[in-house]
């Protein structure tokens, strides 16, 4: 059995869900088990559907109303209106209607988790149904009776013994009848044992692959992108983008720690421990090798850049002009801790801390109110995190014209640059 992961971009329109199925078509004597995420940029639209909720603001239903419409556009394109995928979809838009309409509202990382992770649930259900006009055997199952979290709720974490019983009798069942049926399920969502839905941490697709194919001791999982494989930078941003054709375990989980955004951090440790290869290819040319990640020793020397927009570098300094010592650093990082907030880069003098993070609102605020209490903290917003392995001082100037560092680290393969973004 191999894993299939297919993202957003892939089922992005109804053209995209035609796609997948050819794919498949392809590959169904691999026995398949599909793992999907939310069609196109529906997991940001159903974010703001969620600010909006939260913030009690008056557009809630007119933002939730587009989502629907989105759906719906596809799935008038696939299907004849007699279909029961239209009821399924129904189902759960009306579950959507009714959390938006809940007067008593939780935290929100709980509220996100019940509304976001419906995302998922949506397209699952429209290319199930459309496997099924294509003659291909498919079974849908939902990921929330598979995978169990705790209530760490955004950024569940995976109970692997129940996890992993769960997941080889629902799939064992579904294979029972067909050996040849092709499960279709959803990335990125889990539930704990009281059945409320979690998200196991965003563009968490992957990991959720990650974790049917260690459980399923899948032969191979395989990640369908846009690009053809691992490139050495993102070719949005870099025009001069290459192919890596193989990475080791290890190379990939640098990229991934660093914030390459082909692979999710956390997906390459279930992999690893089982030897399971991975591959990224494209669904775009769906012909072309990719990049093969697996035990092997070669280390990657081509030089790699990774970009992370959207950063905020902070500053803490004691008040009474005193170092920053030990105790500091445990009164930081507990409420680091506490927040959940993401540091992407860290570097200490004697008398200031300085730590890069992801520009999270709710939690940047919360960090940054609690640390305002006993620390003078000074911040810059709208930075770039810039990360270059198997460097040289060249590319370095290249990559950095006419921008600002604010702060660099460097080891032997590795710096790491703190960038202040043009015209700011």
């Amino acid at each position: 059995m191999k894993v299939f992961k297919f993202g957003g971009a892939s089922v992005k329109d109804a053209q995209g869900v035609k796609n997948v199925a050819e794919i498949v078509k392809q590959h169904l004597a691999e026995q398949p088990l599909l793992v999907i995420s939310a069609m196109g940029k529906t997991t940001n639209a159903l974010e703001e559907v969620l600010q909006a909720f939260f913030k009690r603001e008056n557009n809630t239903q007119e933002l939730l109303e587009k989502v629907r419409e989105y759906h719906y556009s596809i799935a008038e394109t696939l299907f004849p209106r007699e279909n029961p995928v239209w009821d399924e979809l129904e189902n759960l838009f009306a579950e959507l209607y009714w959390a938006i309409e809940e007067t008593q509202i939780k935290s929100y990382d709980y509220e996100y988790d019940q509304i976001v992770s419906v995302g998922e649930l949506l397209s699952t259900r429209i290319v199930a149904a459309y496997f099924e006009l294509a003659g291909i055997p498919v079974q849908w199952l939902d990921a929330r009776d598979l995978i169990r979290t705790d209530d760490t709720f955004r950024e569940g974490n995976i109970d692997w013994e129940i996890t992993q019983k769960q997941i080889h009798e629902r799939v064992g069942k579904a294979k029972s009848s067909n050996p040849n049926v092709v499960v279709i399920t959803q990335g990125f969502i889990g539930a704990t044992s009281e059945n409320f839905s979690t998200t196991l941490g965003r563009e968490g697709s992957d990991y959720s692959a990650a974790i049917f194919s260690y459980c399923l001791d899948a032969s191979e999982m395989v990640i369908w992108k846009d690009v053809p494989g691992v490139l050495n930078a993102d070719p949005k941003v870099f025009s001069d983008a290459t192919l890596i054709e193989e990475l080791s375990y290890y190379d990939a989980i640098e990229l991934a720690y660093y914030g390459a955004t082909v692979i999710h951090p956390k997906t390459i440790k279930p992999l690893q421990n089982k030897s399971i290869p991975l591959r990224v290819k494209s669904f775009v040319n769906p012909q072309l090798p990719g990049t093969r990640i697996s035990t092997n020793d070669h280390r990657n020397a081509i030089p790699t850049y990774i970009q992370k927009n959207n950063q905020v570098l902070i500053s803490i300094s004691p008040r009474d002009f005193s170092f920053i010592i030990e105790e500091n650093f445990k009164d930081i990082f507990k409420h680091i801790s506490d927040v959940r907030l993401k540091v992407n880069l860290m570097q200490n003098s004697a008398l200031k801390f300085s730590v890069c993070v992801n520009d999270e609102t709710e939690r940047l605020q919360a960090f940054l109110v609690e640390m305002q209490k006993r620390y003078i903290i000074k911040y810059n917003h709208n930075c770039t995190l810039l990360t270059v392995r198997n460097y040289s001082e060249t590319l370095i100037e290249r990559l950095t014209q006419h921008r600002e560092i604010l702060v660099e680290t460097r080891s032997r393969n590795t710096v790491q640059m703190v960038l202040r973004q043009p015209n700011h």
